[in-house]
């Protein structure tokens, strides 16, 4: 027998067998243009933010296709995001797909807020995807603020609303993204959180019929995964530059979501529990991230200096534990005593306050401050 399974995008209350459904015949568009910057809508592109409704824009389908392999233009210009530790050691680049691996309460929706108040971009899109409704507003009027918010595009999908309404959001932040992208905008992407759009995408595969795989995830789950992070990047109009967080869970880095999101991105940065715990702002561990576009738009003498500040955590993190508990000899290694001499001054520029922006020339000077003090000390 032929059949059709539908989904609500809302609570379907009131359906029930024998309800007649009527197509419209329209595919689902969604508005876009100047007129939704400071504005949060919905998936369907209705306002939520209690603002007048929005009149007289341009709308798209969300039949939104990736760039081309051959039009994708390569990543040469380096993306400022403000913040020392990632500008510095491990830089991005505009058009750049980037994950932000961090379990709950470490800091990444602060960090997602600086980034969008300060990156050199025209306009963000951000989208919030399966997040407690009662964090959505100190998000953005916190974490964001007005500054970030006046050039910023929201789409919200909290936590109780339907997994086929979450992955719409997505579908429809993309399409204003790339919209933007095609009018010839450099666009910062923020999807908060993948992990979220997979177990929606989990929940309607199961429903259709889709049998489970690797912790009861189906394969349409990553396929989707793969869809989603395709449609970022540059092509020869403009650029999206995308930070997605990747919730790992228990910490586990190598669960099966985000192992397929590192597999697809274009480099990771690995939020530290422990250093959030000890008050350390953006608390990412440098020596577990990794940017793979850092040699394309970085100098060489930049590349020396992350290499020199990089060998210097690495070999005091190989020493910590001796220091701590009192065995370690000045003396002994010279390049550990090199490393201990300098983490001081590592640990000052990896580390910022909140609302502090750093400007590339800033975050250049202090690099280079922190190569010649090494090379002084040998």
């Amino acid at each position: 027998m032929d059949e059709s399974q539908l989904l609500a995008f809302e609570p379907a209350e009131g359906i029930r067998p024998g309800s007649v459904v009527i197509s419209s015949g329209e595919p689902i568009r969604i508005p876009v243009g100047e007129a939704l910057f400071g504005r949060t809508i919905n998936g369907l592109g209705r306002p939520v933010d209690g603002l007048a409704p929005l009149q007289g824009c341009p709308h798209v389908t969300l039949r939104q296709a990736a760039p081309k392999a051959m039009t994708r233009q390569s990543i040469r210009q380096p993306f400022v995001t403000g913040q020392r530790v990632i500008d510095g050691l491990l830089t991005l680049g505009q058009g750049q797909r980037i994950g932000l691996f961090a379990g709950g309460g470490v800091g990444k929706s602060t960090l997602l807020g600086e980034i969008a108040k300060h990156a050199q971009t025209d306009v963000n899109v951000i989208v919030l995807v399966g997040e407690r409704g009662r964090e959505v507003r100190p998000f953005i009027e916190e974490c964001l603020g007005s500054d970030g918010l006046k050039r910023s595009v929201v789409i919200v999908a909290t936590s109780d609303e339907t997994p086929l309404m979450k992955r719409q959001a997505v579908r429809a932040s993309l399409a204003i993204a790339s919209y933007f992208r095609d009018q010839g905008a450099n666009v910062l992407y923020m999807l908060d959180s993948i992990t979220r759009l997979a177990q929606a995408q989990r929940e309607i595969g199961l429903a259709c019929g889709e049998h489970p795989g690797t912790r009861g995830y189906p394969p349409s789950v990553f396929a989707l995964l793969a869809r989603t992070l395709e449609q970022l990047g540059q092509n020869e109009h403009g650029s999206i530059t995308g930070i997605v967080t990747v919730l790992v869970d228990g910490d586990d880095v190598d669960e099966p979501v985000s192992d397929a999101a590192r597999a697809i991105l274009d480099g990771h940065l690995v939020m530290d529990r422990k250093l959030a715990a000890k008050g350390h702002f953006p608390a990412i561990n440098v020596l577990h991230s990794t940017s793979r576009v850092f040699n394309d738009v970085t100098d060489s003498a930049h590349r020396l200096a992350v290499r020199q500040v990089r060998q210097n955590m690495a070999t005091y993190e190989d020493v910590r534990d001796l220091i701590q508990i009192g065995l370690y000899q000045a003396g002994i290694n010279r390049d550990a005593d090199e490393a201990i001499r300098l983490m001081p001054q590592i640990d000052d520029f990896v580390k910022q306050d909140q609302g502090v922006f750093s400007s590339w020339a800033e975050t250049q000077q202090l690099l280079e401050s922190l190569c010649q003090n090494s090379e002084g000390g040998r």
